[in-house]
């Protein structure tokens, strides 16, 4: 059993969509998106014509898309028009950013209006102090709604999250799916800013309305009233504020007739398999999943931890192998497919089986062994008996790239950056957040204020983190059982597909993702416990790159291509 603290660690290990913390020992360092950008040339990724400002701007009160936040509510709803060209069409849309405001619980959720607001009926009396209030979540969002359609109730919308816990959505926003797209170039860490942004001609307008939602207290979401961090900082809390959420929007903007998806990335696939559950009065058609962790317990961050356990490193074996390949430590004359078929095969049997054998495995076999996972990641032999063949994502990031004193990604092990500490026996920095962060948080900020007319007196916060912060890992699973601080959410999505058998699910991610790996992804689905037969309403896809797939352009539309397909096939079932 993993003790609730070291379950702590390693579920913040995985990345937060914006924020990751690093696990050294029993210590942890966090480590914010603050440093480092990419970019490309001004005329990379030109498809289409050329990007046009907004065509048209109205706004609900105060003019000019300057917000107003009064005493007893949120700033008013901004509605800006604009048009984005897909696959060769403009595509016309009205965009609404805004708030809607939850209770912490469905009683106190029931007498609020989505303006934060009683209603009319409600027969409560609220302390004067705000502090004193019972506690609510005003939860920004930015919709975007395609103009030419006719008959909504044969409009998909998705709403869409990144994860954290505790991270706003302006990766996914920004980088994936939106209107506009910050102009990342993949492996380029350029000098600073200002940071492109363009058309995106990988925009999922085509296939859907859209729901960009910033978890509470990140972003322009903010937390109110008495206990407001314990209300909505945790795994349950937090998946109920997002249901919440979803049914008030569906109410607000007259869509409960729609086809509905939900689309979540990192921790976001997290929650969606909660919400899943959580959702089953509203019945989904389709849950999209980018980078997967639902079992905390197969994170290759800190295994070492909670010994005894020993799927995390034979799940991430695969990926250290494709890591290895890209990086030139080994040779797969076949290229990355076969090897990666080659190695999943060997990780299921001889080295699971040798890691199961613990105190009992031979000399001979264990060097045998080590060979063997040698020839697949390019660490020594030596390196694998010594660490009695077990590596986590940070000690194989720190041990493969030695000779030039460099560190491996972790979220996109195709990266590489210098070693703080050469000396170290694992990864003390991760090159992929150096080179993509900043861009996000600049340009969500630049985006809001000019295009969405939103948030130029509001502080756009990178994160929920902040002194006070404690993210609650109890959870209350549909089937019972399990252990207290150990995280695992895969029965909330078995019982989810079990009740609405007719739901699919599509599992996405990449290759070289130390974070969430793709093997480990496929073990979790693979062992959900529900019938077999459902097995059927999962696909599968992944990518040649990392934990953010979209910041490769053609991983970027390939990503488009796969989400709008699901959605399409989905959408009248």
């Amino acid at each position: 059993m993993m003790g609730s603290n070291q379950q702590l660690r390693a579920m913040m290990a995985v990345f937060l969509s914006g924020e990751v913390v690093r696990m050294r020992g029993l210590a942890l360092v966090a480590v914010l998106w603050g440093v480092g950008c990419t970019g490309v040339p001004s005329g990379a990724w030109a498809q289409g014509p050329q990007p046009q400002k907004t065509t048209t701007v109205t706004t609900t009160e105060p003019a000019a898309g300057k917000p107003v936040m009064s005493p007893s509510g949120p700033a008013a709803d901004s509605v800006t028009e604009g048009a984005v060209t897909i696959a060769g069409a403009r595509i016309a849309y009205r965009a609404v950013a805004g708030t809607i405001t939850v209770g912490a619980s469905d009683a106190q959720d029931a007498n609020l209006r989505w303006d934060g607001k009683l209603t009319s009926d409600a027969a409560v009396d609220e302390p004067g102090k705000p502090e004193d209030r019972p506690p609510t979540a005003q939860m920004f969002y930015t919709a975007y709604f395609r103009s030419d359609v006719k008959d909504e109730t044969t409009r998909p919308v998705t709403f869409i999250y990144n994860g954290g816990p505790g991270s706003p959505t302006m990766y996914l926003h920004l980088g994936a799916f939106g209107p506009k797209h910050i102009v990342l170039g993949d492996l380029e860490h350029p000098v600073g800013g200002p940071y492109r942004m363009a058309e995106n001609p990988n925009c999922l307008l085509d296939a859907s309305d859209l729901v960009f939602i910033d978890a509470p207290g990140a972003g322009y979401s903010r937390v109110h009233g008495k206990d407001a961090m314990k209300a909505f900082y945790g795994v349950d809390e937090d998946g109920r504020a997002f249901a919440r959420f979803i049914k008030k929007w569906l109410s607000k903007h007259d869509r409960w007739g729609s086809p509905r998806y939900i689309f979540g990335e990192s921790y976001g696939t997290t929650r969606s398999a909660v919400l899943a559950h959580m959702l089953g009065d509203v019945d989904l058609n389709g849950v999209m999943l980018l980078s997967q962790i639902l079992n905390f317990s197969i994170s290759a961050d800190g295994p070492e931890g909670n010994p005894g356990t020993d799927e995390a490193y034979f799940l991430s074996l695969p990926s250290f192998a494709a890591t290895a390949l890209f990086h030139h430590k080994i040779q797969a004359a076949g290229g990355l497919e076969p090897l990666l078929q080659e190695v999943e095969q060997f990780a299921m049997t001889d080295y699971a089986a040798a890691l199961h054998q613990g105190a009992d495995l031979s000399a001979e076999k264990k060097q045998a062994i080590a060979a063997k996972l040698a020839g697949y990641t390019g660490v020594p032999a030596a390196t694998w008996v010594k660490a009695n063949l077990r590596l986590s994502g940070g000690q194989f990031s720190g041990q493969l790239l030695t000779d030039a004193s460099d560190n491996a990604g972790r979220l996109d092990t195709r990266y590489s950056g210098p070693k703080l500490d050469p000396l170290s026996s694992e990864a003390d920095d991760d090159p992929f957040m150096s080179a993509t962060g900043p861009s996000f948080l600049n340009d969500m900020n630049q985006y809001a204020h000019d295009e969405l007319k939103y948030g130029a007196e509001l502080t756009y916060k990178p994160s929920a983190r902040e002194p006070g912060f404690h993210w609650n890992m109890g959870h209350s699973s549909p089937i019972g059982g399990g252990w207290e601080g150990s995280l695992n959410v895969m029965p909330d999505l078995a019982v989810a597909m079990e009740r609405s058998p007719k739901m699919h699910v599509l599992l996405m991610g990449g290759y070289y993702d130390l974070g969430t790996t793709f093997f480990g992804a496929t073990y979790e689905m693979k062992h959900l416990p529900m019938p077999a037969r459902l097995q059927s309403n999962i696909a599968y896809h992944w990518f040649q790159t990392g934990h953010m797939v979209y910041v490769n352009p053609d991983a970027a539309k390939e990503l488009h291509d796969t989400t709008a397909a699901f959605i399409r096939t989905n959408a009248g079932r």
